[in-house]
């Protein structure tokens, strides 16, 4: 996973240097409410329609999300010509590239969180203990 001069194999795996230029991308697009918003971007939504379909993200949040998405190159924000103004966001071809791999990653969630609540409940009852 470390590209040449970013990271240093060490024979006991992968090392992710602090300068690695991964860190901050994994960040962004490991984040809950990134991975959500394009998630639910699955035609060009415009803000209340993103903020419809994530109970619970607040507008500053998802003002945050979206703007860091866009920085990123996975989203493109379109003003639309109304009145009033109104805006779009959209997946980019970068952005869309990650439906897949998101995909496997919630589907894996969804086949595990039976088995992930049942070791949280344990974990707790024995730090209860």
């Amino acid at each position: 996973m470390a590209a040449s001069g970013t990271g240093a194999d060490t024979g006991s795996g992968i090392v992710f240097r602090a300068d690695c230029p991964s860190r901050p991308i994994l960040d962004q697009i490991a984040d809950k409410w990134s991975m959500m918003v394009m998630a639910v971007l699955d035609e060009p939504t415009r803000f209340n329609g993103i903020k419809r379909r994530l109970e619970g993200v607040t507008q500053r949040v998802l003002t945050q999300t979206l703007r860091r998405l866009e920085r990123n190159g996975m989203i493109v924000r379109r003003v639309l010509p109304t009145s009033p103004v109104g805006v779009e966001y959209s997946l980019t071809p970068l952005g869309e590239s990650l439906r897949e791999p998101f995909g496997r990653l919630y589907g894996w969630t969804v086949d595990n969180a039976d088995e992930i609540r049942a070791s949280q409940r344990e974990y707790d009852r024995r730090a209860r203990s």
